[in-house]
């Protein structure tokens, strides 16, 4: 077995403490490129990516692998950097093995994080099966199946998820079922009470692969655990609920509330939750940075200043809109405006009163827009 490095990228101060961040079977780094410009900005973030998936050769992995030959792998990485010391999050088989670190090797492991994880999963049969499977037939039938695994039916057509899928195919199988048979071995029940470290455990309420008893196993097991169960989340909750899972990583990591919580809540009281989870379904790695930022600072910034209520936001927000002729906000902050608590009498006189500095045909274009919005109000 070649005792090379795993394939990894690092973001984030060189001094700051460090965190390991391990992907699930099938994905590579990229499933944690939701929460990394948060995450980034305490932490020098290791990125590493499984045998066989991403950057990372098969090779690295026996044909008799186990959790125990992946946790040596992270360890030597660790080493590599210099990282004595290190905190790690992991999804699903990259929770594993963090868990495996934290208790064989607990001077090395300051905190950890099991995301849609588990002690053991599923029968030694069953993963027997499927890495025969693979080595037959290839990857291409389970990155098929991969959007019912991993995410809830709302979240399965998005362009995150199909994204997930199309860095699934590029698995290679070899790696794949030398994870399988690790899988397959894997049963941490007995290490649980080994581990001191603090530790949080973020569940997805609708997790198919990792059902919920799973979580509460790990977190009966390991004394002193958080569990955070999140709802709309299935197997991948980094991407399907991204600012959920990172709020509760950068409370558990740094004991404080993650910044982009009020803004996040704000967001969603403004907004409403169906707008919210759309936005976040449709989310991608180029596009994440943006929305960590409009969270944070518009929503968490300046919305929940106390200078003003939301009512008279609302009436400044659109006003600015019209002004500048944004009509897709324009239609978003008219609902926010009715949710804040505005009439469709008072939205009326807001956009008559911008006929006059706003000019008239901006005007006529938002009673347009204002009308039906108001008429498809319950």
């Amino acid at each position: 077995m070649n005792r090379g490095l795993l394939h990894h990228r690092i973001d984030g101060p060189h001094d700051a403490p460090v965190l390991m961040l391990g992907p699930s079977l099938g994905t590579s780094l990229a499933v944690w490129d939701p929460q990394l410009p948060g995450l980034a900005r305490r932490h020098r973030c290791v990125r590493w990516d499984l045998p066989g998936h991403g950057g990372s050769p098969a090779s690295l992995l026996g044909p008799d692998a186990t959790v125990d030959d992946l946790a040596r792998l992270v360890l030597d990485l660790a080493d590599s950097l210099g990282a004595e010391r290190f905190a790690h999050a992991g999804i699903s088989l990259g929770g594993a093995v963090g868990a495996q670190l934290a208790a064989r090797h607990p001077e090395r492991v300051t905190s950890l994080a099991l995301i849609c994880s588990a002690a053991r999963f599923g029968t030694p049969s069953a993963w027997h099966e499927r890495g025969r499977l693979v080595r037959k037939e290839g990857i291409g039938a389970l990155a098929a199946s991969a959007p019912a695994r991993w995410f809830t039916p709302a979240f399965r057509r998005t362009a995150a998820a199909e994204a997930l899928v199309r860095d699934h195919r590029s698995v290679d199988p070899a790696g794949y079922a030398a994870c399988c048979r690790a899988l397959a071995a894997a049963d941490l029940r007995a290490e649980l009470p080994r581990i001191t470290a603090p530790t949080l455990i973020v569940a997805g309420r609708e997790d198919r692969a990792v059902p919920l008893d799973r979580a509460r196993e790990l977190a009966d097991g390991i004394a002193d655990s958080t569990l955070v169960e999140l709802p709309r989340a299935a197997h991948l909750a980094t991407v399907e609920q991204p600012q959920a899972v990172l709020a509760a990583l950068h409370h558990h990591l740094t004991g404080t509330p993650e910044s982009t919580a009020p803004g996040a809540a704000m967001r969603r009281a403004v907004l409403g939750d169906d707008h919210v989870d759309r936005t976040a379904a449709a989310t991608t790695p180029f596009t994440a940075p943006f929305q960590d930022f409009l969270t944070r600072y518009a929503w968490g910034g300046i919305w929940t200043r106390p200078g003003l209520d939301r009512r008279t936001r609302s009436c400044v927000t659109l006003t600015a809109l019209v002004a500048g002729g944004h009509h897709e906000e324009l239609a978003l902050h008219v609902r926010a405006a009715l949710r804040n608590g505005l009439t469709p009498e008072e939205i009326s006189e807001i956009l008559l009163q911008t006929a006059v500095y706003c000019g008239v045909p901006a005007a006529n274009a938002a009673f347009t827009i204002a009308r039906r919005i108001v008429e498809q109000a319950p």
